[in-house]
C-alpha cells in the first residue's frame, strides 16, 4: 500500500509596525511564548487574504500590507509540525486587542522584545530589525 504524501502546512505572519514598534501576541495555546501574529492559510485563500484575515482575528486590526518580507521553511521551526510561513510587513491604525488565539498583545521595539518568544520568531524579528536599520 502506498503511503499518503505528507506536505508542509502553509502559514502567514505579519510584522505590524505601530507606534515605533511591532505588535506581538502572547499565545493562548502551546507552544507558549510571545509570537508574531499569524496562522494557517485556508483552502481557496491567497496569502494576502489569509494574513489580512488572521490579523483581524488575532489583533482586531485592519492592516495595510506594505510588502512581503521573507518565507521561512526550516522543518523544525514549529515543534508541532512542518510549516512554511510567508512573513509580511504591514501597518495598521486603531487599538490592538488580543483575540482568538492571543492571550495578550503588546508593542515591542528591538530593545524591549520579551524573553520567551515562540517558534523561530526571534530569528525572524532579528532579520527584520537588521534589514530595517
Amino acid at each position: 500500500m502506498e503511503e499518503k504524501p505528507r506536505n508542509p502546512l502553509l502559514t502567514v505572519d505579519a510584522i505590524i509596525e505601530m507606534n515605533g514598534g511591532v505588535i506581538l501576541i502572547r499565545r493562548k495555546n502551546p507552544p507558549p511564548g510571545w509570537a508574531i501574529p499569524g496562522g494557517f492559510v485556508d483552502y481557496g485563500e491567497s496569502l494576502e487574504e489569509a494574513v489580512v484575515r488572521e490579523m483581524k482575528e488575532e489583533t482586531c486590526l485592519d492592516i495595510t500590507l506594505v510588502r512581503q518580507f521573507h518565507t521561512y521553511s526550516a522543518p523544525g521551526r514549529d515543534p508541532r509540525h512542518h510549516t512554511v510561513s510567508t512573513i509580511f510587513i504591514a501597518t495598521a491604525t486603531g487599538s490592538p486587542e488580543a483575540a482568538d488565539d492571543a492571550a495578550d498583545i503588546g508593542i515591542f521595539t528591538q530593545e524591549t522584545l520579551p524573553e520567551e518568544i515562540a517558534f523561530d520568531h526571534r530569528q525572524i524579528l532579528e532579520d527584520y530589525f537588521e534589514k530595517k536599520y
